[in-house]
């Protein structure tokens, strides 16, 4: 088995980028109607797309779901200050079985931990934040903001060599 090359061994080309443009747009599009589109053959998609595998640039494909449609109507984000640094560990794997959790991140400035929480609505998310997530000891205090709009969402751009 080879080991997983690194970006800086794999060398992006045009033909790479475009291909992650499409598929990220739309990771259902075969690989018939890129090359279609890109005047190249299937084999050459497939081969590029498990080469950008093997580097570890390409690591699955997610579909994506509009949760409001779902019921759940409110997104906030939670700033959380630990107790101690050496709880973070213990942290992540409470917060991890939380479901209503979407996104943790460990961050530097204000907060330990900054996460993002999907809830039916400002009383479910009020229930959370006493029940569950306050109620872990290594907590030391939260800051929620809930968002009222999400006017911008996309991935970045595909980064230039």
């Amino acid at each position: 088995m080879s080991e997983a090359r690194t970006i800086e061994e794999y060398q992006l080309d045009d033909v790479d980028r475009e291909i992650l443009k499409r598929l990220i747009e739309d990771s259902r599009t075969s690989f018939q109607e890129i090359a279609r589109d890109l005047i190249v053959s299937g084999g050459t998609i497939h081969v590029r797309v498990n080469k950008m595998k093997e580097a570890g640039i390409i690591t699955g494909s997610k579909l994506k779901v509009d949760f409001s449609r779902l019921g759940l109507e409110v997104g906030a984000f939670v700033g959380i200050n630990l107790r101690s640094a050496g709880d973070y560990k213990t942290v992540l794997d409470k917060l991890d079985a939380l479901p209503e959790i979407v996104e943790v991140h460990y961050t530097t400035g204000n907060y330990s931990m900054f996460v993002k929480v999907l809830a039916k609505n400002t009383k479910e998310l009020h229930l959370f934040l006493i029940e569950r997530l306050q109620a872990i000891p290594e907590i030391q205090s939260t800051e929620t903001l809930i968002s009222l709009d999400n006017p911008i969402s996309r991935d970045p751009e595909i980064p230039r060599a």
